[in-house]
């Protein structure tokens, strides 16, 4: 699993006109889901998101995290996160897990992150989203749960 993760002041999805998920201050996690992915990929990564000291403390260092700060997370769905552009000039997907399985891992992975008591919401799966935010920092943040990078 990979995942870019913004930290925000705000942002929301909407398909079709309609605001399927909204936060306020908190993470905005772009999830992509590798074909090999299963339930030990949600829980480093899901853990590891969560547990981020990427929030400001009272000195204003970055060593609060989201469960710290009792912040909200929004995920978006983004299997372009697996395109490799390394051989001609149209990314390949191939790495990328197949709509059912990674429908699947998305929705366990947003149980996961729910269940460790943080306020989630989502975008649509497979869906076309227009997706808004305000970074806050900019703080942006890369993570694979393959230890890629």
């Amino acid at each position: 699993m990979r995942a870019v993760i913004q930290r925000v002041s705000r942002a929301s999805v909407t398909v079709d006109s309609e605001i399927t998920g909204e936060i306020n201050s908190g993470l905005l996690v772009f999830l992509g889901i590798h074909r090999n992915d299963g339930k030990k990929d949600i829980t480093w990564l899901s853990d590891k998101i969560v547990n981020l000291r990427i929030f400001k403390d009272q000195d204003g260092k970055m060593n609060r995290s989201l469960i710290d700060m009792e912040k909200s997370l929004l995920v978006v769905s983004q299997f372009t996160l697996y395109g490799d552009c390394r051989k001609g000039r149209r990314p390949g997907f191939s790495a990328a897990a197949p709509p059912d399985h990674a429908k699947n891992l998305y929705q366990q992975f947003i149980d996961a992150i729910n269940q460790k008591g943080i306020t989630t919401a989502s975008g649509r799966f497979q869906a076309q989203m227009d997706v808004e935010l305000i970074n806050d920092g900019p703080i942006t943040l890369l993570l694979d749960s393959s230890k890629l990078f």
